[in-house]
C-alpha cells in the first residue's frame, strides 16, 4: 500500500462518551464487518469490557475505504482504496497509558465528546497527550440525537479548547449512524499519511502484545520505517532477543495473514518468542540481520499508583498465580509485581496497579480466566522513609515499615488534579478536597456553566471512595483527572490490627495521625462484622506505636450444653457449665482465629 493512501489514527474521550459505539459505526460504514456478525462493542473482546460498558485494551483494526463521489463539493470518486488504520482506547483516568500508546502509533485522533455532558476532565488530558504528541485532532460531537444534547453550546467548547472554527467540529451520532461518512472523510482529509523511510532498516514500534497459550507472544506493531516480511529474522533493540517472524498480518477485526507489514502500516508479528520478557511493549522491532542502528523513542515508562497484595486463597495454588501474573503482566504492560509474603496469608505478590479500578480489573481477569481464588489486602501506596541513620528507603506495604525508633520522617505521595464539574457544585467539591486533607488551587469558570478546579491531595486520601463522593455529590455530573505531583513529608504513623492479641500484618495501614483514631474503629467495627463468631471471646484491636486507640470485642458463640439434660439436680447443670467455662478460657489462651477473604476487602472503602 502506497504511504500517500494509508491514514492512521486512533478514538480518544472521556468514559462513556460513545468511543466504542463510533468504532462500531466505522466497522459498518467501510463495509470491514458483515451485517450478520455485527454487534454491539465489537472491538471490546474482553466479557468484563462488555459487562461493564467500557474499553479496557487498547483494540487496533484495519478498514479498506473508497470515498465516494460528490457533486455538491465538486469531489470524484478516487480510483484507490484509502487504508485506515483505527486503535479504539479506553477512557478511564487509569487506563490513559493505553492511550498513550495508541498515541504513539497514530498521526491523527478523533476527540470524542458526548454532546448532552460536554467536556469533561478526561477530555482535557487525553487533548493534553495528544497535543504532546503533534498529533491532527479532529474534534467529534456525539449523541446529537439525545434530547438533552446541546450541540452549539458544547461545540462552542471545543472551539474554545482546541482553538478551531466551528466548520470544523463534526456532528454525528454513533448510535444512529448519522455522520459517519462525514467524519471518514474527515479522516482522509485532515489526517496527514505516515512518513517514514520505505526502504530503510526495519522499524517497528511494538505498542500493545498478547500472550497466546498455542502460539505464544504476539505483538501488534507500528512500521515506522523499512519493510518487514513473514518468515523474516527480527530482533528486539531493548530486550536485546533474537526470533523468528512466524506470521503477520493485520486485524479485519479478526488476525488476517499477510505477506508483508511495509512502512506506515499497523498489524501484527506471530514469534517464537516464549518468555514475556523478550517482546515487552515499547520496545522497537528491527531485522536481525542489517538491523536499525537506533531505536523509536516509545514513550514513558508508567508508574503504578496502588499497591496492594494479592495471595491464593490455598497454598497449593501459589505456582499458577505466578504463571498468571507473568501472562497477564505481557498483556498489561502497566502490571508491576514483587513477591511477599506474609504471617497470616503465607506467599503471594506486591502489585503495583494504575488505580482502584484497573486493581478490580487484574483481580477480576485472575479470578475468570485463570479459575483462581484470590484474597486482596487493603491497597496502599508507595513511601519515602528517612532512616536515622541518614539513609532512605521506599516502602510499598506498612508491614515493611521500620521500627519507629529509627524512622525520622515518613513522606506520602501528592496528586496533581482537576475536577471538571457544573459550577452550582463548587461549593460541595470544594468540601470534599478538604476533606481529604487536599488544598484547593486555581478555579476557572467557562462561558458554559463549567467549573474547573485545580487541586492537590495526598494520593492515599483519594485511593477510596473519592471519586464515588465526587460523582454523588454531583448528581454524576462531575469528573476528574489526576497525576503524581510530588511527595512531601507528613505526620504519619502504622496503624495495626491485633486480632485475638496477634498484629495481622496484612491489615496494617499506614495514615496520617490525625485520622489513625477514626480509621481505626472503623477497622474494627467492620472486622466485627467480617470474622464470625468463635468458641471464646475475640478481641479486636487497632493500635498505632503499641497505644490501643479502638477495640471491639465479637462475643463468644454460645453453646448449649446442658439442652440434652432433663430433670435432676441443678448441680449437674452447673458441673457442665464450670467444665464449658474452663474450656473457653483454655481456647481463649491457644485458640487461633482464622480470618476470612472477606475481611481483607475492610479497608476498601474506608476513607
Amino acid at each position: 500500500m502506497t504511504q500517500s493512501h494509508i491514514r492512521n489514527f486512533c478514538i480518544i474521550a472521556h468514559i462513556d462518551h460513545g468511543k466504542s459505539t463510533l468504532a462500531d459505526r466505522l466497522l459498518e460504514a467501510t463495509g470491514t464487518v458483515d451485517p450478520r456478525q455485527m454487534k454491539n462493542q465489537l472491538l471490546d473482546s474482553m466479557d468484563l469490557e462488555r459487562e461493564k460498558g467500557i474499553t479496557i485494551k487498547l483494540a487496533p483494526v484495519r478498514m479498506n475505504y473508497r470515498p465516494a463521489a460528490n457533486s455538491r463539493a465538486g469531489r470524484s470518486a478516487p480510483s484507490f482504496v484509502y487504508q485506515l488504520n483505527l486503535i479504539d482506547t479506553p477512557g478511564h483516568v487509569d487506563f490513559s497509558y493505553e492511550v498513550s500508546r495508541s498515541l504513539a502509533a497514530c498521526e491523527g485522533a478523533l476527540l470524542v465528546v458526548d454532546a448532552s455532558q460536554g467536556v469533561q476532565a478526561q477530555t482535557l488530558a487525553n487533548v493534553y497527550l495528544a497535543l504532546e504528541a503533534n498529533l491532527t485532532i479532529i474534534p467529534v460531537l456525539n449523541k446529537i440525537d439525545l434530547p438533552a444534547a446541546d450541540p452549539d453550546k458544547v461545540g462552542a467548547e471545543l472551539v474554545k479548547l482546541l482553538g478551531c472554527r466551528s466548520e470544523d467540529v463534526l456532528r454525528v451520532s454513533a448510535k444512529t449512524g448519522q455522520g459517519i461518512n462525514e467524519a471518514l472523510q474527515a479522516i482522509v482529509e485532515r489526517v496527514p499519511p505516515p512518513g517514514g523511510a520505505p526502504e530503510g532498516d526495519i522499524r517497528a514500534l511494538v505498542f500493545d502484545s498478547v500472550y497466546d497459550d498455542y502460539r505464544g507472544v504476539i505483538l501488534y506493531c507500528r512500521v515506522f520505517d523499512g519493510s518487514l516480511a513473514s518468515g523474516q529474522e527480527i530482533k528486539m533493540m531493548a530486550a536485546d532477543s533474537v526470533g523468528t517472524a512466524l506470521e503477520l498480518g493485520y486485524l479485519h477485526p479478526n488476525m488476517t495473514p499477510d505477506k508483508t507489514l511495509s512502512a506506515g502500516e499497523i498489524g501484527y508479528v506471530v514469534t517464537n518468542f516464549r518468555s514475556v520478557s523478550e517482546g515487552r511493549v515499547g520496545d522497537t522491532l528491527t531485522g536481525s540481520v542489517n538491523p536499525a542502528k537506533r531505536p523509536l523513542s516509545g514513550y514513558r515508562e508508567v508508574k503504578p499508583f496502588v499497591y496492594a497484595g494479592l495471595f491464593p486463597a490455598s497454598a497449593e495454588h501459589y505456582p499458577q498465580l505466578k504463571d498468571a501474573l507473568e501472562k497477564l503482566s505481557l498483556n498489561d504492560s502497566a502490571l508491576q509485581y514483587t513477591p511477599e509474603t506474609s504471617h497470616v496469608l503465607g506467599h503471594g505478590f506486591r502489585i503495583g496497579f494504575l488505580g482502584m479500578l484497573h486493581m478490580d480489573i487484574v483481580r477480576e481477569r485472575l479470578e475468570r480466566d485463570y479459575r483462581l481464588e484470590l484474597i486482596v489486602t487493603s491497597p496502599s501506596t508507595d513511601y519515602r522513609v528517612k532512616l536515622a541513620g541518614g539513609g532512605y528507603m521506599v516502602i510499598r506495604s506498612a508491614a515493611e515499615l521500620p521500627d519507629p525508633a529509627s524512622v525520622v520522617e515518613i513522606s506520602e505521595p501528592w496528586i496533581r488534579g482537576e475536577i471538571v464539574a457544573p459550577a452550582a457544585y463548587v461549593g460541595a467539591l470544594l468540601q470534599l478536597v478538604a476533606s481529604a486533607r487536599g488544598r484547593t488551587g486555581n478555579i476557572s469558570y467557562g462561558e458554559s456553566g463549567l467549573a474547573v478546579i485545580n487541586f492537590e491531595a495526598p494520593l492515599p486520601n483519594t485511593l477510596s471512595g473519592f471519586y464515588d463522593k465526587l460523582k454523588s455529590l454531583t448528581s454524576g455530573y462531575g469528573s476528574y483527572n489526576y497525576e503524581l505531583a510530588d511527595y512531601r513529608p507528613e505526620d504519619l504513623v502504622r496503624l495495626d490490627c491485633l486480632v485475638a492479641g496477634e498484629r495481622a500484618d496484612a491489615l496494617s495501614v499506614i495514615a496520617h495521625r490525625g485520622e489513625a483514631a477514626r480509621l481505626g474503629r472503623q477497622l474494627v467495627e467492620k472486622l466485627k462484622e467480617a470474622i464470625p463468631k468463635q468458641l471464646f471471646v475475640v478481641s479486636l484491636q487497632a493500635a498505632v506505636n503499641g497505644k490501643i486507640i479502638a477495640r471491639e470485642d465479637i462475643p463468644a458463640l454460645k453453646k448449649n450444653v446442658t439442652g440434652h439434660l432433663y430433670g435432676g439436680d441443678v448441680s449437674r447443670k452447673k458441673k457442665l457449665w464450670a467444665k464449658q467455662k474452663e474450656g473457653k478460657k483454655r481456647l481463649k489462651k491457644f485458640g487461633k482465629v482464622d480470618i476470612p477473604a472477606d475481611a481483607f476487602r475492610v479497608l476498601l472503602n474506608q476513607k
